[in-house]
């Protein structure tokens, strides 16, 4: 597992929310948090090169506006209510 320096694991083993940057108003954000790029190495103690292996990796992003949130921004139009504004 790997995390930007500004995130680490609480004592119950999970990490910080991610942060969110995103003006809704302006549709727009800012990267400004997070890290700009992240390594790991991970080695499967179980792998067996005789079965079949599938390997699933998770990656979270910095949210950021969604494309209803700046049409609403580009014609002037209010966001529905209950509308999503990030993704």
């Amino acid at each position: 597992m790997a995390w930007s320096v500004d995130r680490g694991p609480a004592g119950d083993g999970k990490l910080s929310p991610v942060g969110n940057t995103v003006d809704v108003a302006n549709a727009n954000w800012s990267n400004t948090i997070g890290a700009a790029e992240l390594a790991t190495v991970w080695t499967d103690p179980d792998f067996d090169r005789s079965q079949s292996a599938f390997y699933f990796a998770r990656v979270i992003e910095i949210p950021t506006p969604r494309w209803s949130t700046y049409d609403a921004f580009r014609f002037g139009i209010p966001i529905p209510d209950g509308a999503p504004t990030t993704t």
